[in-house]
């Protein structure tokens, strides 16, 4: 039997590679398409692919019968503390972690790598009780007060942290720095490869979380951009343009952010892939 060449396995892979892209886009040109369809357009049989004359009415109608203003100012609220705390305190606890030798280090680094095991919605019910308990159900502190630091995060920057030379850290203390300077002015630019991957993780988690708004949140203004699409379902039953025009815009800010970051969202998850 005759291997194939390179040039035909490249070929090939190239093939699948297109078909795949071509794939995951069909559902999201879909979104677009039904967006600017009216609603009997969108629930004719047989199947129309492109609308007679395109309609902003989806998206007036989303905007003027929901919250989304409010669901715009939430969702940013949410995913910059979301992103901004666990990565400040989440780097923290992994320098802990990897430099500084303390009672109990290892048994709390176990129990952090533990949480990682447990799916999220086992929280949920503490979560929401301590929530009630503090009297911040239904605000938009709720969203994010929960999540200030991550097991993931810590894990992977104690990686990073384990892999830098301890020479610098003694020629550091020799300097005269204390553990903070250290910390602050010689760890943190040598992991900054890992600070991207983490910040691209975390408000990509952040911005698209719909469980947790869910069950925190159940008035309109307080609601984020995922949860209040979904209560869109309820408000417009198969009103399938008003729906998708909601998806659209709130998929949008993300779009833009990947094309103007595009670069340091691939490298970023993908060096996180190849440490973690």
């Amino acid at each position: 039997m005759h291997s194939l060449s390179p040039k035909k396995i490249n070929l090939v892979v190239h093939i699948i590679l297109i078909i795949s892209a071509i794939a995951m886009l069909v559902p999201f040109v879909w979104m677009v398409l039904t967006s600017l369809k009216t609603t009997t357009e969108a629930t004719q049989i047989p199947i129309r692919y492109f609308p007679d004359a395109p309609s902003l009415r989806g998206y007036i109608e989303a905007i003027k019968q929901s919250e989304f203003p409010h669901y715009y100012l939430n969702t940013v609220i949410s995913a910059v503390m979301k992103t901004v705390f666990p990565v400040i305190f989440s780097s923290m606890a992994a320098y802990a972690f990897a430099r500084i030798r303390f009672p109990g280090s290892s048994l709390l680094f176990i129990l952090i790598l533990s949480v990682m095991m447990v799916p999220n919605p086992v929280f949920y019910t503490p979560q929401y009780m301590m929530m009630s308990e503090l009297g911040l159900v239904n605000t938009v502190t709720a969203l994010w007060i929960a999540s200030l630091i991550s097991p993931f995060a810590t894990f992977l920057l104690r990686q990073f942290f384990m892999g830098i030379s301890k020479e610098l850290e003694e020629a550091s203390v020799l300097d005269g720095c204390n553990p903070f300077q250290i910390y602050w002015h010689i760890m943190l630019p040598l992991v900054r490869s890992a600070l991207v991957a983490i910040v691209i993780i975390q408000l990509q988690w952040a911005w698209n979380e719909l469980q947790w708004p869910l069950i925190i949140n159940s008035s309109p203004e307080k609601m984020t951009l995922s949860s209040g699409i979904a209560t869109l379902v309820s408000m417009f039953g198969t009103d399938y343009p008003v729906l998708m025009a909601g998806a659209f815009m709130a998929v949008v800010p993300m779009i833009i952010l990947f094309f103007i970051f595009q670069k340091q969202f691939i490298e970023g998850i993908a060096f996180s892939a190849t440490k973690g």
